[in-house]
């Protein structure tokens, strides 16, 4: 990475951090993209499938784990619920 890049992406790191996040920047460059929708509509039915199933609620602190780590591989053997404290910390 040059210095005038690495120095242009420092600034806007600073300037993320003083002024909040960017909501419409981050839409605009990751979440509209069409792989991106695809892949949320692949967890939002995993979320929904869990729900018919009885084994997660709206609000309950869960999220729903994809054992193969493949979220379009929405089989029942493949998911699961577990807290999210717990989800959000595997690597």
């Amino acid at each position: 990475m040059s210095e005038r890049k690495l120095r242009e992406y420092i600034r806007k790191e600073i300037k993320s951090i003083f002024e909040g996040r960017d909501y419409k920047r981050e839409y605009e460059q990751y979440q509209s993209k069409p792989e991106q929708k695809k892949r949320r509509a692949q967890r939002n039915a995993a979320r929904r499938k869990m729900e018919r199933l009885g084994k997660v609620k709206k609000g309950d602190g869960k999220d729903v784990h994809h054992r193969n780590r493949n979220t379009s591989d929405n089989s029942s053997e493949n998911l699961t619920a577990i807290p999210k404290s717990k989800n959000r910390s595997m690597k």
